[in-house]
């Protein structure tokens, strides 16, 4: 069985023994503790651990505290060639540090929808603007750019777009019924029109790329079978999209469109459009887009197309990114899609942590400094240090108890009032707040580079 030595500092060396003695056992590992002479680990430098330890012989695998800084290399110069590695920044995570290996996640990652990020009302755009949002929504994973026109006049320079775009690399299809924009593009090299339906399918024979076919009335679905005949006979390549409605528009038939379509024609592929329902709703896109996406994977819709013009869905082309991932391994591996990706978690955590009480009152007892230490958790917050263990809700009240207590420099008291509006904000979210560490909002988070000392 391998021995593990864990390295803390006094803080931490309850909190850590205890959660070591569960977790050995479960995992399957002998281990030591060495508590170094600092009362918070995530102080010590490496330097500074090469001065004041040494490892016996025969520890073969050291875990440092993960907030600890410095290069490991300096460590494997002092102590010999070991296995020395940074733990989690939380022991709290140490059980997914060890345990979280889940077979079935090998698999994870692997995706076959496609993304279509279009870019509304491109006509009003310089080619300037036109590449930067290209170049940002293809670095967030889309895998095509559509070019949306606007109604009305003929974009003459759509093809000039369309080349320069394709001479960057990226694949580009086109958003407008009118038949000359869509040959212009499609001579310049667009891959796909949308849409066509009984009013410009006759024209979609000479584009020489695929398109979208669509009904000529969604309602009823009018005219998509005599389109899809259309295009079969004339040997127009193309994939289906039936229409999704908004929500008090026709919703939830819109859904079952799709079902029926696919049972229809259980061979051709289908697109959906899912900007009716994200820009459209008063409702954070992050978990509509799962929610579509989860339908098309187990329909077999293998595109969906986007936009990410209002505000609270501006960030979809990511969002989808992540759930198409987060869905193909649900439908492919037969598993819940829980607990797999964290990234699309943005509002509140996956999971709260707290350190409970009797932690808080061990910690209280044994700080011997000033140094503040900050913690919410269970409702309050929490503020320790050695003259001092004050709890509320309000952080107004407790900066104004403790200004009652000690004296706070005005750097430091902006320094506080930072962290005390982080821990107030992850009590409101239900989110885990850690001091010094930036809120975690999924992969919006944005990590805190110059956290101060408490």
């Amino acid at each position: 069985m391998p021995h593990i030595l864990f390295m803390t500092g006094k803080l931490a060396e309850p909190a850590l023994r205890r959660m070591l003695a569960d977790l050995a056992p479960r995992v399957g590992f002998d281990y030591s503790v060495v508590v170094l002479p600092i009362t918070v680990a995530a102080l010590a430098t490496t330097p500074w651990i090469a001065a004041h330890f040494t490892p016996g012989a025969g520890i073969e695998r050291i875990l440092l505290p993960g907030q600890c800084n410095g290069d490991l290399g300096v460590l494997r110069q002092a102590w010999g060639e070991r296995t020395i590695e940074k733990g989690p920044d939380d022991l709290r995570d140490l059980p997914d540090y060890f345990g979280a290996a889940d077979k079935s996640g090998a698999a994870y990652g692997k995706y076959d929808i496609e993304i279509l990020a279009e870019i509304n009302h491109a006509p009003r755009l310089t080619l300037a603007e036109i590449r930067t949002i290209a170049r940002k929504a293809k670095a967030d994973g889309a895998d095509v750019i559509d070019l949306g026109c606007d109604p009305g006049a003929i974009w003459t320079g759509g093809s000039d777009v369309v080349k320069a775009l394709r001479d960057e690399g990226i694949r580009v299809s086109l958003d407008s019924f009118n038949p000359h924009e869509a040959a212009f593009a499609a001579k310049a090299g667009a891959e796909l029109v949308l849409s066509v339906n009984g009013a410009n399918r006759a024209a979609a024979c000479d584009w020489g790329c695929e398109v979208v076919a669509v009904p000529d009335t969604p309602a009823q679905c009018e005219g998509l079978a005599d389109t899809i005949e259309f295009l079969q006979t004339h040997g127009v390549r193309f994939r289906i999209d039936p229409v999704l409605e908004p929500i008090a528009f026709g919703f939830a038939e819109s859904l079952g469109r799709y079902l029926s379509t696919r049972k229809q024609y259980p061979e051709i592929e289908m697109m959906m459009g899912v900007g009716n329902l994200t820009e459209l709703t008063d409702a954070d896109s992050a978990g509509v887009n799962v929610l579509l996406l989860g339908f098309c994977q187990e329909l077999g819709i293998r595109s969906v197309l986007t936009t990410e013009v209002i505000n609270w869905a501006s960030s979809s082309v990511r969002e989808l990114d992540l759930a198409r991932r987060l869905v193909h391994f649900a439908c492919t591996e037969k598993l819940l899609p829980k607990r797999r990706e964290p990234n699309l978690i943005l509002l509140r955590d996956p999971k709260l942590r707290a350190h409970g009480e009797e932690t808080l009152k061990e910690l209280a007892a044994s700080v011997r400094d000033r140094n503040f230490r900050l913690f919410a958790e269970r409702g309050r917050l929490h503020v320790i240090n050695a003259e001092m263990w004050l709890q509320g809700t309000d952080p107004f009240e407790l900066f104004a108890e403790m200004l009652k207590r000690t004296e706070i420099e005005p750097a430091h008291a902006f320094y506080l009032g930072y962290e005390l509006a982080k821990a107030l904000t992850a009590l409101t979210l239900g989110k885990n707040y850690v001091q010094d560490q930036a809120l975690r909002w999924g992969f919006l988070t944005v990590p805190e580079m110059n956290a101060h000392s408490s």
